[in-house]
């Protein structure tokens, strides 16, 4: 074979596969050398359990009944045998190899040239092999043909050991929220909303903590939760405990609640409050990224509203996203993120941002509360700009449940 395709590749011989630029896929690996190399077929292996899985399968030969998933015992392949040396890795014609003709296949399908290099993985270990045969034998395949078969052996390796990365770290996150939702390692602790001009307590916001090792911060769990699919099943648990005792607590003091957009359209967020008094309920839409369709977390929402849930933008102006929920959620509630009340009485450029959503919330309706005020000047500052409530360490910390019930009896 002496395509441009074959020169170019066997000039890459003995490069990293990782410095051949962004990563093929397994699919298209297959293609290019099957069809560059005039084969019939072209598979991706894997040894299991005594048996050769075919994972990946390129094929141009109808006939053949070869399907991802199909398998058969290892000790009766050619693959087993060139991992093991039986058998060369590049054999022009497998009928004039003593060895191939002990395989069954060899005359069944049958195997005329055969190209198979291992697929060794990161530690090491032999995960398969690369392969690609033809019917008819083909006397003009040399070492450099080999060569190309070996660099395309190493990135599929390399794809091979970050999809096997991928499956390990998912099976591992999977592991921890399970070990989350059947015991007690996750609780709620509850940061209190002040009310600016009476120093007195508006409502709180319930937040996260995981006792679970290893230790995580609340958005690194969510995040991970959202990456394998299992958010709404972790945000609606925080839900449920964040509201157990909400009986408890004054009539006059709301608490918040965290909810993702997936959350609400799925409507798990309308379960998790079903039976639970709305009207002393707020939920803050925590999104950082654009959602396209408004309207959908509208139309799971309406209904809650109706019963008298209210809805708040938090981290607003951190970022483009935040904005664009607060233009289009119409929002009782506008959170300021602490990147704005940080330093607010000092930055002349944050108390005009602060200033300017003010203004915003006066001419929709909807209320503001500066969160992360952590000095007496920042609240100081928030209190002249006509913000009626505040939240962060200055005014108070996360507590527990039973330090809220303390907290307000005094």
């Amino acid at each position: 074979m002496n395509s441009p395709f074959a020169a170019a590749a066997a000039g890459l011989a003995g490069f990293p596969a990782s410095a051949l630029g962004p990563r093929p896929s397994l699919d298209r690996l297959l293609h290019a050398i099957r069809r560059h190399m005039e084969m019939d077929v072209a598979f991706i292996s894997e040894f299991k359990d005594g048996r050769r899985f075919f994972r990946q399968v390129e094929i141009g030969d109808s006939a053949l009944a070869i399907q991802p998933g199909n398998s058969d015992p290892l000790e009766e392949s050619y693959c087993q045998r060139v991992v093991d040396g039986r058998l060369p890795e590049l054999i022009p014609d497998a009928c004039a190899n003593a060895e191939a003709l002990t395989l069954a296949a060899t005359r069944a399908v049958p195997v005329g040239a055969h190209l198979s290099v291992p697929i060794r993985l990161a530690d090491g270990r032999v995960y398969g092999t690369f392969c690609c045969f033809s019917h008819a034998p083909n006397a003009t395949l040399t070492e450099r043909d080999l060569n190309v078969m070996r660099v395309f052996s190493d990135m599929a390796a390399e794809q091979i050991q970050h999809d096997l990365d991928q499956q390990l770290a998912r099976h591992e996150i999977e592991d921890r929220i399970d070990a989350v939702l059947r015991s007690d390692g996750l609780r709620m602790v509850y940061q209190p909303i002040v009310d600016v001009a009476t120093n007195s307590v508006a409502g709180f916001e319930s937040l996260a903590r995981f006792t679970s090792e290893p230790y995580r911060t609340p958005d690194v769990w969510f995040s991970e939760a959202g990456e394998i699919g299992r958010l709404i099943e972790l945000e609606s648990l925080a839900i449920r405990l964040a509201l157990a005792s909400i009986a408890e607590l004054p009539a006059s003091v709301y608490v918040a609640v965290n909810a993702s957009p997936e959350t609400i359209v799925k409507g798990a967020l309308a379960e998790a409050l079903r039976g639970q008094p709305l009207e002393r309920l707020v939920v803050e839409v925590t999104e950082h990224q654009a959602i396209e369709r408004y309207e959908d977390i509208a139309n799971a929402i309406a209904p809650l509203q109706r019963r008298g849930l209210r809805i708040a933008i938090d981290d607003a102006g951190a970022g483009y996203a935040s904005f664009r929920h607060v233009l289009n959620l119409h929002p009782h509630i506008v959170k300021l993120d602490n990147s704005i009340t940080h330093d607010i009485d000092v930055d002349r450029s944050r108390r005009a941002l602060a200033a300017a959503l003010c203004g915003f919330a006066a001419e929709t309706g909807c209320g503001i509360v500066a969160e992360g005020v952590e000095t007496a000047a920042e609240l100081d500052a928030v209190r002249k700009l006509g913000i009626a409530r505040a939240q962060g360490y200055h005014l108070g910390r996360p507590m527990s449940f039973a330090d809220v019930r303390t907290a307000l009896l005094h």
